[in-house]
C-alpha cells in the first residue's frame, strides 16, 4: 500500500487517485445511509439547499442544482407528498411556485446528518482524533485550491493559468 513517506511505485496511489478512491467509498455508504430512508441524494441535495438558503422558486431550484430537471421536479414532488417541503404560489410579475422547508424536513435533514456523522467515523475509524481534524484541515484545502481552480489543464502545459477544469462543481 501507499507508504507516503517513500512514495509508490504504482501511479494508482497517487493522492489524486486515493482521494477519487476514497470519494466513491463515501458516495456508497451515503446512498447506501440515504437509500435504507428511502431517499436519494437527490432528496438530500433539496432538504440542503432549502435548509441552507432559504425558500426558492422551483424553477431556480432545479437549476441551481444542475441536476436533470425530471429527476429533480420527481425528488421534489416525492418530499412535497412526504410533508418535508413545503409549496407556496406566489403573483410576482407572474405564478411561481415556491418551496420551502418544513419542521419535518428538518428533522429529516438532522438524521442524514447524524447518518454521515456514523458512516465518517466507522470510515476513519484507524485514525486517531488528531488524525482527523488534520485531515478535515488539509481536505478544505484541497477543496478551496479546486473551487478556485488550482490543477487545471493549463498549470500542467506550464502555461499557469487559473482556469477551472471543465466539469468541475462547487461544493
Amino acid at each position: 500500500m501507499y507508504d507516503g513517506r517513500k512514495g509508490s511505485s504504482s501511479p494508482f496511489e497517487q493522492t489524486v487517485y486515493l482521494l477519487a478512491e476514497a470519494g466513491r467509498a463515501v458516495d456508497r455508504l451515503l446512498a447506501e445511509r440515504l437509500e435504507h430512508r428511502g431517499l436519494a441524494p437527490a432528496h438530500q441535495a433539496l432538504l440542503s439547499t432549502l435548509a441552507t438558503l432559504g425558500p426558492h422558486g422551483r424553477r431556480d431550484l432545479v437549476e441551481r442544482l444542475a441536476m436533470p430537471g425530471a429527476d429533480t421536479h420527481r425528488a421534489l414532488d416525492d418530499l412535497l407528498s412526504r410533508g418535508l417541503l413545503q409549496s407556496m404560489v406566489v403573483h410576482i410579475g407572474g405564478r411561481h411556485e415556491l418551496l420551502a422547508i418544513t419542521d419535518p424536513g428538518r428533522a429529516a435533514l438532522d438524521l442524514l446528518h447524524s447518518d454521515a456523522s456514523a458512516a465518517q467515523d466507522g470510515l476513519l475509524a484507524a485514525l486517531t482524533r488528531g488524525q482527523r481534524v488534520e485531515l478535515n484541515s488539509l481536505l478544505r484545502r484541497v477543496c478551496a485550491a479546486a473551487a478556485r481552480g488550482a490543477g487545471g489543464l493549463g498549470e500542467a502545459a506550464g502555461g499557469g493559468s487559473r482556469t477551472p477544469a471543465a466539469g468541475t462543481r462547487s461544493a
